[in-house]
């Protein structure tokens, strides 16, 4: 009966002890502080969920300053998922910030990001970007004003980035130039990827080329991705092989949806750490609430204390198993990523060595243009390799369709002009056109005038 009582009592002590852990308040700086240790490590999700609870924690003891940085946090983290979210999260900030003030360059910051913001849901939607080039110019003159050198490059750089937004590739250039010129070493690499785009848009092919280069990316991978992809739609245009650009595009836009799984598993890992590190404190503290309690209790005790030191010696066996376990699970994105350059670079050569046959369909005037079989087979088979076999389910989805009208759709997939396309049937323009729209309407059954062959094969 005793030894029954000591047992309860231990537990009411125990559970005390988490009650008096739990009833500690947290403040609203030291949630964005986790938060903030979140985002840095990847843990999108967890660190979305701490700064609500820091807006939160920031309105109820006042707490502006936190407050707005809190709701900036927020909508960066929001941005990609939800813009129209993370432009309401920077209207919600600066209006924080005007209504309480403190440092005039944090202002800057926030008319920039807002104005960064608002650009991204006008171009999603379509609309005006008079409100992103509102908040962006007032933080531009502010920043001009106050000689932030660092924030007038970062606000040259949002409005070169919302004339590339609006197709006014000249205007975009004019202001990554200026930035560039005041850019310092933390925002170099982002104002010479708006540069290098804004000449490649331009069809500046040298020029972005040599700035593109100029980027050190060092161990960022997704910089890496935007450099090397570029560089290879820079040299398709050189070779004229502007149809198979979009082809690449989609294979590294694959290679890009394998480096965000890999966020998100290391998301998923980090979230998995820090349960077992909460743990871990948990124990630590029950432990100093043992030594306290037990130091007056009998020899029962010290079986409750080598009990709880065999339980935290599993806990940190099982905590070592998981970094190793961690560690393989890193290497093996690592592999993944480095399996999809070498898939990324295979397609390359693969397009690169059939540039044989698009150079003969790419030729001018109105000669008659012959394709031997072999060529047919190859063209085919290469649109198959980047178009994830596209024609090869063409040919089983319509089984009954005539080998010409196949290479009509293999030509029209190409972008092969009308003239070639009647140079190669010894036809004329008007009939290739009849052909398409019979092959459009007879095949795929597609009536309407306004919808191509072209939208058809892409869709």
């Amino acid at each position: 009966m005793r030894k029954k009582s000591l047992y309860i009592f231990i537990i009411g002590v125990l559970l005390m002890a988490c009650s008096q852990q739990d009833s500690n308040s947290q403040t609203a700086a030291s949630c964005l502080e986790e938060a903030e240790a979140a985002l840095a490590n990847d843990s999108t999700r967890l660190g979305e969920t701490l700064l609500r609870k820091t807006i939160q924690l920031a309105e109820a003891s006042e707490d502006w300053h936190t407050d707005y940085i809190a709701c900036q946090r927020l909508a960066e983290a929001l941005s990609q998922s939800n813009p129209g979210e993370a432009l309401r999260l920077m209207k919600q900030a600066l209006s924080i910030y005007e209504q309480h003030p403190d440092d005039e360059r944090n202002y800057v910051i926030l008319l920039d990001y807002a104005g960064t913001f608002a650009a991204q849901v006008a171009y999603i939607n379509e609309g005006s970007f008079d409100e992103a080039l509102d908040y962006i110019h007032r933080a531009y003159d502010i920043a001009k004003k106050s000689q932030m050198n660092d924030m007038i490059c970062q606000t040259l750089t949002s409005l070169a980035n919302i004339a590339w937004a609006k197709d006014d590739y000249g205007q975009a250039l004019d202001y990554a130039r200026q930035a560039e010129l005041v850019a310092t070493d933390e925002l170099r690499a982002g104002t010479l990827q708006v540069l290098a785009r804004s000449y490649l848009s331009l069809n500046m092919l040298d020029s972005a080329e040599a700035v593109y280069r100029k980027i050190h990316p060092g161990d960022d991978v997704h910089l890496s991705y935007i450099i090397q992809s570029n560089l290879v739609k820079i040299a398709l245009r050189r070779l004229g092989a502007t149809q198979v650009e979009d082809s690449v595009a989609e294979a590294f836009d694959k290679v890009e949806d394998i480096y965000y799984k890999a966020l998100e598993q290391k998301d998923e890992y980090y979230q998995e750490t820090l349960r077992q590190e909460m743990e871990n404190q948990q124990l630590e503290f029950r432990s100093k609430m043992y030594a306290r309690t037990l130091f007056m209790i009998i020899i029962a005790s010290l079986l409750v204390i080598s009990a709880m030191v065999l339980v935290i010696r599993y806990r940190m066996q099982a905590q070592r198993q998981e970094e190793r376990q961690l560690q393989q699970e890193a290497e093996h994105q690592k592999a993944q990523l480095h399996q999809a350059n070498e898939v990324v670079a295979f397609l390359q050569n693969f397009i690169l060595e059939r540039m044989e046959v698009m150079k003969k369909l790419n030729q001018r005037g109105d000669s008659l243009i012959y394709l031997s079989p072999h060529e047919w087979s190859e063209i085919e088979r290469t649109l198959n390799a980047i178009d994830n076999n596209r024609f090869s389910n063409l040919r089983k989805q319509y089984p009954n369709m005539q080998e010409d009208d196949i290479r009509l759709c293999l030509l029209t997939r190409l972008g092969i002009s009308n003239r070639t396309i009647g140079n190669i049937y010894c036809i004329s323009i008007s009939a290739v056109q009849h052909r398409k729209l019979k092959l459009k309407k007879d095949v795929f059954g597609e009536s309407n005038p306004d919808i191509t062959l072209e939208q058809i094969l892409k869709n």
